[in-house]
């Protein structure tokens, strides 16, 4: 992904803060735009609530991507994925990262802030950023997970 083109919308609840603080932080420094949906601190939270404001901002195009932690990293993921526009994946190693994107075309890395060392976070964020859908067969995969009433 081009860094002059996108904004990451970034989320956590306090188990995920610290994670989401040093990732911000490295995105930074690398050159990119970010917008930070909270939580603020590492006082006790509700992740939905940041969940929801992140996948609000996705919609309304105020973030191109996102990136979310909390601790097991299911509890944020589960409520980004209630959105019909996101598709949130949960990734703890870069590989899975990599697959989210070439074959899910994921918008929300997730990732367990309990479970994920600093380092290893920003290998799986470089890894979700640096990789593209690859399209084809997976297309047609993601045009039947919207459910239309």
């Amino acid at each position: 992904m081009d860094k002059n083109t996108i904004i990451i919308g970034v989320a956590s609840d306090h188990a995920g803060f610290e994670t989401k603080e040093h990732v911000k932080e490295w995105l930074t420094q690398q050159g990119y735009a970010i917008k930070d949906y909270g939580t603020n601190s590492a006082e006790s939270c509700d992740y939905p609530d940041y969940a929801h404001a992140l996948a609000y901002g996705l919609e309304k195009g105020e973030a191109t991507i996102g990136i979310a932690v909390c601790g097991s990293g299911e509890g944020i993921c589960i409520t980004l994925n209630k959105h019909q526009s996101v598709r949130a994946a949960l990734a703890w190693r870069p590989e899975i990262a990599k697959l989210s994107r070439q074959h899910n075309n994921a918008n929300v890395l997730c990732m367990p802030g309990r479970f994920v060392s600093l380092l290893e976070a920003e290998q799986i964020v470089a890894t979700f950023l640096s990789t593209e859908f690859e399209g084809g067969r997976h297309q047609r995969r993601i045009d039947k997970i919207s459910i239309r009433k």
